[in-house]
């Protein structure tokens, strides 16, 4: 048996390597995921899709594929509808996270059975739906399904001081979401507890030619939280 010949050494529950990124890390993995979209959106072999679970599970297989082949992203792995660290019933829809190492960000040591990142999805518009909210983007009146509303409630990664949002825009414009998300996020302003005009979205890139544009905003939470930072990376599919 090989356990038995000279020389032979077992390596069992480690991981061969760790890396030491910098603060900074979560956003270029940010510009990392934004800059595939477009690629991810246009493959000729991709299947035609609207349902938002079937085009996020599209979206990891070619993430996947693209860091595999990208010099410095071939340290992760995604993987989508994972358990939320804090709120186990909580489920994740897309998440980076190490892979054949650890990574070492900011003092915390990541292993493949973490999480980078949270990362929602959601489709413009939400489809129909006797229990749906055309604002579920930001806040559902029927439930805590609302995308924005989950991180601020720490439903979704009350353990990360940042996440990110992915928004589908299936009809309509980017320019035509913009106003619309901050028109509810308005409304909440002053008649619903704990929103503000401090949770708008501010524009931080758009490529026209590429129909994709990228938000960034911030969210008090309720202490013992800590305040989470939101990246809203947004791809017109029409």
């Amino acid at each position: 048996m090989l356990a038995n010949e000279p020389g032979a050494y077992g390596h069992i529950g480690t991981i061969g390597k760790e890396v030491h990124k910098p603060s900074t890390f979560r956003h270029e993995l940010l510009d990392f995921i934004a800059d595939q979209l477009p690629m991810w959106r246009d493959r000729l072999d991709r299947p035609k899709a609207d349902a938002e679970t079937v085009l996020t599970s599209q979206l990891c297989a070619h993430l996947n594929s693209a860091s595999r082949h990208s010099p410095g992203w071939d340290i992760l792995q995604f993987r989508v509808e994972e358990a939320d660290e804090e709120r186990k019933g909580r489920k994740i829809d897309l998440v980076p996270s190490p892979s054949g190492t650890a990574i070492c960000i900011e003092g915390r040591r990541y292993t493949d059975f973490d999480i980078l990142m949270p990362i929602e999805c959601k489709r413009f518009p939400i489809p129909p739906g006797k229990d749906r909210d055309e604002r579920e983007y930001v806040i559902s009146q029927h439930s805590s399904t609302g995308g924005i509303q989950r991180f601020k409630a720490g439903d979704h990664g009350a353990a990360h001081p940042i996440g990110a949002m992915i928004g589908y825009i299936q009809e309509q414009t980017t320019g035509f979401w913009d106003a619309r998300v901050a028109t509810w996020i308005g409304d909440l302003n002053g008649t619903q507890d704990g929103w503000s005009l401090n949770d708008l979205l501010q524009p931080e890139r758009q490529d026209s030619a590429l129909r994709l544009a990228v938000f960034r905003s911030a969210h008090e939470r309720k202490r013992p939280l800590a305040d989470i930072e939101l990246r809203h990376l947004w791809l017109e599919m029409n």
